[in-house]
Formats: structure tokens, sequence, C-alpha cells
């Protein structure tokens, strides 16, 4: 292993408070660890990459956010297979920092389809990526990405000293997240059941039967058609537990554009949250 600095340590530290610091979710934890990362090693796009292994797509969360688009990301996936990164970390059960390099030299990797179609077009010649969370289904991975020069051992080194702890830090936000998504669903559902008895026991009164003339978005008059094509696919994805920048590099549009999809998915279903929105569309058909 290289030797590291009093410096290398101080920043590492600062990584790893910076990254327990932050929300419990996700999209939080990405967001701290991007902003910290290029202080421990320099990098010109930074990323958590979620990686399905199954359907052979990735999702990715990175700084600069408009640097890769839509097509960049399909291009990628074009190669998910082949890319010596996912290989080593998902199919060898490789562990640790690992660099494109370690793979194959560059001179043979500038050779690759993967090289020519999607990393000369992002400008990029080098990877290093820093697995977090890796099994049947999911490599999730930190992963830095600069031109020149390549990543070197110190690199290497420093960020395998904060592999493990981001590892846990990462699986203690995902379980509070989902321990957040489950809560909300069962104070929904909660709120659906006591609205439902509320309405059995209620006389109905003529003031009350106007308001329910006024409003069409009732459940019960519900149908797919309220919603379009686009829209039904947003609110697929976030009934799914992702974020709006999740949805959003599924989609191959800004997280902005999802916010402004789900506006108007709120106004057609007469909600104010996306607990709300998501327990309203299961009762329609979004496929």
């Amino acid at each position: 292993m290289a030797p590291l600095t009093e410096q290398d340590l101080h920043a590492s530290l600062q990584l790893l408070r910076a990254a327990s610091a932050a929300g419990g979710d996700t999209q939080s934890f990405a967001r701290a660890c991007i902003d910290a990362l290029p202080a421990l090693v320099a990098s010109e796009i930074t990323t958590l990459s979620i990686c399905d292994l199954r359907r052979g797509q990735r999702t990715v969360i990175g700084s600069p956010d408009n640097r890769l688009s839509a097509q960049d990301r399909a291009c990628f996936d074009r190669h998910f297979d082949t890319h010596p990164l996912v290989r080593f970390h998902a199919h060898q059960a490789g562990r640790g920092a690992r660099r494109i390099s370690d793979s194959i030299p560059f001179t043979r990797f500038r050779e690759t389809a993967l090289y020519d179609e999607y990393y000369r077009r992002i400008r990029i010649d080098h990877a290093l990526a820093l697995p977090i969370q890796v099994d049947a289904e999911t490599l999730v991975s930190l992963v830095l990405n600069r031109r020149r020069p390549d990543f070197s051992e110190r690199d290497c080194a420093v960020l395998e000293l904060v592999r493990e702890p981001l590892s846990q830090i990462y699986r203690h936000a995902r379980a509070l997240e989902r321990a957040r998504a489950t809560l909300d669903a069962l104070l929904a559902l909660n709120d659906v059941g006591s609205e439902a008895a509320v309405a059995a026991n209620a006389a109905p009164s003529p003031r009350r039967q106007a308001r329910a003339h006024r409003r069409p978005l009732a459940a019960a008059t519900l149908d797919s058609a309220l919603l379009t094509g686009r829209e039904r696919e947003v609110i697929h994805w976030v009934a799914a537990g992702k974020t709006d920048r999740d949805v959003g590099a599924l989609l191959g549009c800004s997280h902005r554009t999802v916010q402004k999809h789900l506006e108007r998915i709120y106004a057609k279903l007469g909600v104010e949250t996306r607990t709300a929105a998501v327990m309203r569309a299961l009762k329609i058909d979004l496929h």
C-alpha cells in the first residue's frame, strides 16, 4: 500500500464526516460523497453508480449534473457486461478500489468499442471505482473519472481506507430510506382507511354532495386516461422508491423535469404529497 500523509488522513476523515452527517437516504449520501471525494482524489466527473446486474443497466447520480447525457448513459449500458470494472467487482467477486488500467493496459483499452463509443465521447480516459455494496442483483460504486493522468497507487490506497466505513454508512442510509417508505405507506393506508370509515358513517348532506360533484378526481372516478404516458412512467418509478434524480436518469431527463411532471400529477390526482400520489395512482392502470 502506498504511504499516506497526514493531509490524506484529514481529507479521508472529512469525507466520512460529510457522508455520516448527510440525511438518511441514498440521494443525500451520494451528494455528500460526490462533493467531498474530489478533495481526496482529483476527479473531473464523480458519480454514485448503481448497476442493476440483472437488467444490465446503470443509474447514475453525478457531478457535474449535466456532464452525462441520456445518450451517454445509453452508450455505457450497451457495453455494461464487458466493462472491466463491472466484470471485476460484480462477476469476478473482486474487492477494493480498482482502476480500468488494473484490468487492461490503457493502450489496449483505447482500441476497445467501450472506449471509442463511451469514454472518448465524454472526454475521459481513466476511471477508478470504489465498490460500497455488491450482491447478486446490484453493484453500487463511487466512481471517479478523469482524462489525464491515470489514478495512482496512492489514490487507490486512500480510497481503500474509507471503503468499509462508507459501505456501512450507505447501508444505514438505505435501511432508513426503506423504513421511511414503509412507514409512509402504512400511514397512507391508515389515512385511506380512516377516510373510508368516516365516509361510510357520515350522512350525506347537500353541501357534501355538491363538493363531491365539483371534485371529478375522486378515487371512484379515477381512470388511467387522467395521466399522460410520461406521467404514468414517472409515478411508476416513484412508486418503486426512486428519487427524482433516479427517475430523471431512467427516463433521460433532468430531475427538475421530473418535479414538473409530479406537480401536474398531484394536480390531476387531487393530492399534495408523493405518498398520496402513489397510493391514489395504485388504483389505476399504470401500464
